[in-house]
C-alpha cells in the first residue's frame, strides 16, 4: 500500500479523541461474544512460520493451502479465484486470491478482507543491505489473516448464527507495488472487483448483495492507531461510523481515535471504485513516526513476530466482533 499525505477536499466532523476503555455510545452494550488475541497471534505466527510469503514462491503456495484449510476447518465455503497478473516490472505473478463464505446461502452479506501476501523488497529499511531482502510481513499481511481466521472460528462455534452471511476474501498480490507505476498496487483486489462486476464468483446465490467490506491491514503492530482513513471517509463514511462506535461500545476507543488520518491507496481502493461496494481500510497511522507514517517496522526486516502486539490485534478482533454480532440492529 501507499501513503499519500493529504485531506479529501470535504469537511468532515471529528471530535476529541478519549482514551479511556471505558468510553461507550449511550444504550449500547459490548456483545458477549470474546476474540482471542492468542488464538490470532498463533495464526499469525504460523503464516509466517512459512517464511515470506513472496509471489511465486514455494512459502506462498504453501501458506496458501494452509489458509484454504484452516477456513474449510472452521465450517467456510471456500474458492481459489487464481490468475497471473503482470507486475509492474513484467514479472507475471501467479496470484490467488482466497475466498470463505460464512453461510453461504444468505442473500444478505457483509465483507471482511485482508492481503496476505507479503512484499518481496524491504524497501524502506533504514540499512540499505536489507532493501533487496524480503519482509517476514506479521504486521503487514498476516495480521490482517489471523483475525480473520479468529472471527471464522469464533462464528463456527457460535450455536446463535449471524443474520447475515460474511464473505472473508484474503487478496494476493498486493504488496508488489511500485510509487513511480500507477495502479501498481493492490493488484488481486482490481482483478477481484473486476471479475465481481462480471459474474459475481464468490457467489452462488443470485442477488446476493455484499451490503459493505472491511480491509483489515497491518492489525496486529506494537503502538499501533487506527485513524479514520481519508476514502473511506469520502465512500463508506456510515461503515466508518458503525465501526468506531463499536470501537468505542467494546471499550477500544483509545485505539480508534474520532479523528481522521491519511489517505491510502489500497485494496479498498478497487473495492469502493471498480466492485462499488463501500469499504473501510482499518490501517493505522503513526503521525509522530520519522520513518513512516505506517510505523517502523512498514516495509523493513522488522516487520516479525516480536514486533507484533497481542493488544492490537484484541482491540481490531474485538470491535469487528462487536460490529458482526450486532448486525441485526444494523440497517443502511
Amino acid at each position: 500500500m501507499r501513503q499519500t499525505f493529504f485531506m479529501l477536499a470535504m469537511t468532515l466532523l471529528t471530535v476529541a479523541c478519549s482514551h479511556t476503555k471505558e468510553q461507550r455510545k449511550e444504550g449500547e452494550t459490548p456483545v458477549a461474544i470474546q476474540f482471542s488475541a492468542d488464538s490470532a497471534y498463533a495464526f499469525c505466527q504460523q503464516q509466517c512460520d512459512f517464511g515470506p510469503r513472496t509471489m511465486n514462491s514455494e512459502a506462498h503456495e504453501q501458506c496458501g493451502q494452509w489458509i484454504v484449510e484452516k477456513f474449510q476447518s472452521f465450517g467456510m465455503q471456500v474458492t481459489e479465484q487464481r490468475a497471473t497478473l503482470k507486475g509492474f516490472d513484467g514479472t507475471p505473478l501467479l496470484s490467488n486470491n482466497i475466498i470463505a463464505r460464512y453461510q453461504p446461502a444468505l442473500t444478505d452479506r457483509v465483507m471482511l478482507c485482508a492481503h496476505w501476501d507479503s512484499r518481496p523488497w524491504a524497501d524502506n529499511d533504514p540499512d540499505e543491505a536489507n532493501h533487496t531482502k524480503p519482509v517476514m510481513a506479521a504486521n503487514d499481511g498476516a495480521s490482517g489473516v489471523a483475525v480473520m481466521l479468529e472471527v471464522a472460528r469464533l462464528l463456527q462455534a457460535d450455536t446463535c448464527r449471524l443474520p447475515v452471511g460474511v464473505d472473508f476474501v484474503c487478496f494476493d498480490a498486493e504488496d508488489w507495488g511500485s510509487d513511480d507505476v500507477s495502479d501498481s498496487w493492490a493488484l488481486g483486489a482490481q482483478y477481484w472487483a473486476r471479475q465481481f462486476t462480471v459474474h459475481s464468483p464468490q457467489s452462488t446465490v443470485e442477488n446476493s448483495t455484499i451490503r459493505y467490506g472491511i480491509l483489515l491491514d497491518m492489525v496486529g503492530g506494537q503502538g499501533a492507531h487506527f485513524y479514520q482513513e481519508g476514502y473511506s471517509l469520502y465512500y463508506a463514511e456510515n461503515v466508518v461510523k458503525r465501526v468506531w462506535n463499536a470501537a468505542s461500545v467494546a471499550g477500544f476507543s483509545s485505539y480508534f481515535p474520532m479523528e481522521e488520518g491519511s489517505t491510502i491507496t489500497d485494496d479498498h481502493g478497487p473495492v469502493n471504485e471498480i466492485a462499488q461496494i463501500p469499504c473501510i481500510d482499518i490501517i493505522p497511522y503513526y503521525p509522530g513516526c520519522t520513518q513512516s507514517g505506517f510505523g517502523p517496522t512498514w516495509h523493513t526486516v522488522n516487520d516479525d513476530m516480536q514486533h507484533i502486539d497481542r493488544g492490537t490485534l484484541k482491540a481490531v478482533g474485538q470491535t469487528l466482533v462487536q460490529v458482526l454480532w450486532t448486525e441485526a440492529a444494523l440497517r443502511y
